[in-house]
C-alpha cells in the first residue's frame, strides 16, 4: 500500500467498507427530510471519506440517492455507471483541474449501479448524498444473482468488480 494511503487510514481513523476501500461518516445533517419515494425520513445530507488504496476498487453497488464524488488527492478515479439494459458502462474519470477530459467532480444519480477503481497508487475522495446515506438504501449488485450473471456474461471484464 502506498505510504500516504496508509497515513489517510491511520489518521482519518478509516474503517473497511462493505463495497471495498476504507471509509469515515464526517457529517450527517440534523435535518430530516422524506423523500417522495417513501422510502422513511432520512437525514438532508451525508457526507464520507473514502479511500481506494492501488488493487483495491469499489464493487458495483446502488444507492437510493444522489451520490457527489469529489477527488481530494491521489487519483484519477475512475467510476463507472452500469446503464438501464446492463449492457453499457459509462466511464467517467476523476482528475485534477487542467487534467484534459477528467474532473475533480462527478454525480452518480441515484439508483444507478456504480463501481470505482483507482488508476493510480490510491484515491482519497468525498462521497456525499443527498438524501443522506442509509445502509437500508444500499445495495450490492453481488447480492442480485440474477443481474450478477448477466453482467458476468455481458462484461466479463469488469465482472472483478462485482
Amino acid at each position: 500500500m502506498h505510504p500516504r494511503a496508509a497515513e489517510l487510514i491511520t489518521a482519518l481513523g478509516l474503517q473497511p467498507h462493505p463495497e471495498g476501500g476504507f471509509y469515515r461518516e464526517i457529517y450527517r445533517s440534523t435535518a430530516q427530510v422524506s423523500p417522495a419515494d417513501r422510502r422513511g425520513e432520512r437525514a438532508a445530507l451525508t457526507t464520507i471519506y473514502y479511500l481506494l488504496p492501488e488493487g483495491t476498487f469499489g464493487r458495483w453497488h446502488q444507492v437510493a440517492s444522489d451520490e457527489v464524488w469529489h477527488l481530494y488527492e491521489g487519483g484519477p478515479l475512475e467510476l463507472l455507471e452500469l446503464n438501464a439494459s446492463g449492457q453499457t458502462v459509462l466511464r467517467h474519470v476523476l482528475g485534477p483541474v487542467g487534467g484534459g477530459t477528467e474532473a475533480p467532480v462527478y454525480t452518480v444519480g441515484a439508483g444507478i449501479w456504480q463501481a470505482a477503481r483507482p488508476l493510480g497508487q490510491y484515491a482519497f475522495v468525498g462521497c456525499t448524498v443527498g438524501p443522506g446515506f442509509d445502509f437500508s438504501d444500499f445495495r450490492l449488485l453481488a447480492d442480485d444473482h440474477a443481474r450478477a450473471t448477466a453482467l458476468r456474461a455481458a462484461l466479463p471484464d469488469l465482472a472483478m468488480l462485482i
